[in-house]
């Protein structure tokens, strides 16, 4: 399960991957499940900064959003050379742990009764859309 969500862990995407796929792979598929809606103007589908784990120090990701102008604010490896990194703003990345932990204390999702992947997103979605409500699952 690999989530989207804004500065403030409101849940914006989700993209289902089977458990052995590198996070990495998979990067561009979760931003671009993205869309804000914005009065009188289209949605906006990028943000300005994306934090991420260390699973997402990977060149080619750094070098997709270097592409788009886009902040990273990812930690290096330690045998990697360096370069700036904002450690304010990883802080801020708590936020996506958050909404994981709470999409977890759902036990429908925690224990997976739904086997089929296309079952399971669309419970997750369910379970998103019960975010924004603050209603239990």
């Amino acid at each position: 399960m690999h989530v989207v969500c804004d500065g403030r862990g409101r849940p914006l995407g989700v993209v289902l991957t089977p458990g052995q796929q590198h996070e990495s792979t998979v990067f561009e598929a979760v931003l671009d499940t993205v869309a804000v809606p914005q009065r009188g103007r289209p949605p906006r589908r990028r943000p300005r900064h994306v934090a991420g784990d260390k699973a997402y120090n990977h060149h080619r990701v750094r070098g997709w959003l270097r592409a788009r102008r886009l902040g990273a604010v990812i930690p290096r490896f330690r045998n990697q050379r360096r370069y700036r990194f904002d450690k304010v703003r990883y802080k801020a990345r708590n936020v996506v742990e958050r909404l994981i932990g709470w999409l977890k204390e759902r036990r429908r999702l925690a224990t997976r009764f739904e086997k089929l992947a296309v079952n399971f997103l669309a419970m997750l979605k369910i379970a998103m859309t019960l975010w924004f409500l603050k209603k239990e699952l």
